[in-house]
């Protein structure tokens, strides 16, 4: 455990599905030490992730779910390191979408273990903002990666295709406000918080029903 640490790099580009288009900034993540590393949610830019992870080897480029904005770097990462493309293969369909000539080049799968710098990152499929979403939890490092399946502030959102609300708050309650109250929540989007800051926004999120 000694150096890991937690590297956080912000991208710019856009989002597109269903016929529109965003404008997004999103939240890369690099965890490990000075050694090696792995990547979370290759966005955007991999010229800039890979100044940020420097001379470091990355061991795994994990997308969190398939939206373009998470994985559209995600090849041309893999060919400047090596490193193996990770995506839940519920994703797939999502996946094609953006590189539909590049297959991930392995799979993520509930409860699998991904090791990085004598630490582990538990995998959890969180299905509801895409089917093959899914979170990285590092206990070590009482944080947890979630992707677009949680926020500051409530669940995702399941407005559009491959979504679906009341899956998103089943994956919410079920694999992350189960988590210690301490654990910090790195988005993909945004500010962080911690499962303790929003547990108690639960009801009103399923009132919502966004």
């Amino acid at each position: 455990m000694t150096g890991i640490r937690i590297d956080h790099l912000i991208t710019s580009g856009t989002f597109s599905l269903d016929g529109g288009t965003w404008d997004v900034d999103n939240n890369v993540w690099i965890v490990g030490d000075d050694h090696e590393v792995v990547v979370i949610d290759a966005a955007h830019d991999a010229d800039a992730i890979a100044e940020a992870v420097g001379g470091r080897r990355v061991t795994a480029i994990v997308c969190t779910h398939a939206h373009d904005d998470h994985c559209n770097a995600a090849p041309a990462l893999a060919e400047r390191t090596g490193a193996p493309i990770l995506l839940h293969p519920d994703d797939r369909a999502l996946w094609h979408m953006t590189h539909p000539d590049r297959k991930p080049d392995g799979e993520l799968t509930d409860g699998q273990v991904l090791h990085v710098a004598g630490t582990g990152l538990t995998v959890l499929h969180t299905p509801g903002h895409a089917p093959g979403a899914v979170c990285l939890y590092a206990p070590d490092l009482e944080t947890v990666f979630t992707g677009d399946t949680l926020f500051r502030g409530g669940p995702g959102a399941t407005g559009r295709s491959f979504s679906d609300f009341p899956t998103i708050i089943e994956s919410v309650r079920d694999k992350l406000l189960t988590l210690p109250p301490s654990t910090t929540v790195r988005t993909g989007h945004g500010g962080s918080t911690t499962i303790g800051d929003e547990t108690p926004h639960l009801p009103e999120w399923i009132a919502r029903g966004h």
